[in-house]
């Protein structure tokens, strides 16, 4: 489980105006809901933000936030952008609370070189990059790692086939597909001959040579 610090400020005035008055001064208008605990309008420093998210992953890492001097352990649960300048523009926070757990996406991380790529020129794609999880906050995995050394052109792996750690409950479906392993058009193309296999011929062709036999033995 990743961990970080952020601090943060209640707020009572809510609304466009607002909002827009904080960012101006360098924040971000928040709020922080829970199980047990109404919503709560915050202001966070935009920077103090910024800086966090280059370093760790906002859906998996557990936010540590300091509301006007209380800690309060969290999860991001979305962060919402401008539309055209991507900049952050708020953010929802989930206070955990122990022993209840939560619902979370795991980055699906591949390692290793396929050999069905590798060594004969197939195509990898990996269809699954995240994977559904109930799991206590305390045991949110970072990733879950994939070795794909031995997938071969035709190979593919399945949810069901993943290492899950302890504690953790897959909500992804057991047979989704994760990633697959083809064969790409060249390797098609220059597909070895069996040696001493008779090169095949086109059905027209064997039949026009059976019929010029046939005058023959005439």
């Amino acid at each position: 489980m990743a961990t970080a610090s952020l601090s943060a400020s209640t707020r009572s005035n809510v609304g466009k105006g607002v909002a827009r008055s904080l960012r101006r001064e360098g924040k971000l208008p928040a709020v922080i809901y829970g199980h047990a605990r109404a919503s709560q309008a915050l202001s966070i420093d935009a920077r103090e933000l910024g800086r966090l998210l280059e370093h760790v992953s906002a859906d998996t890492t557990v936010i540590e936030l300091s509301v006007d001097g209380a800690m309060t352990r969290t999860l991001i649960r979305e962060i919402q952008r401008h539309p055209v300048k991507r900049a952050i523009i708020h953010v929802d926070f989930q206070e955990l609370v122990a022993g209840e757990k939560v619902t979370v996406n795991i980055p699906i991380i591949l390692t290793g070189v396929s050999v069905g790529v590798r060594l004969n020129g197939g195509i990898l794609t990996q269809v699954l990059s995240e994977l559904e999880v109930s799991v206590d906050p305390a045991n949110i995995p970072n990733r879950i790692e994939v070795d794909i050394s031995e997938v071969n052109i035709g190979g593919s792996v399945h949810v069901n086939e993943l290492r899950i750690p302890d504690g953790v409950e897959v909500l992804t479906g057991a047979t989704d597909t994760v990633l697959i392993v083809s064969a790409s058009k060249a390797s098609e193309e220059t597909a070895p001959v069996v040696e001493g296999a008779a090169p095949s011929e086109p059905e027209v062709i064997r039949a026009k040579k059976a019929e010029e036999e046939a005058v023959a033995k005439k």
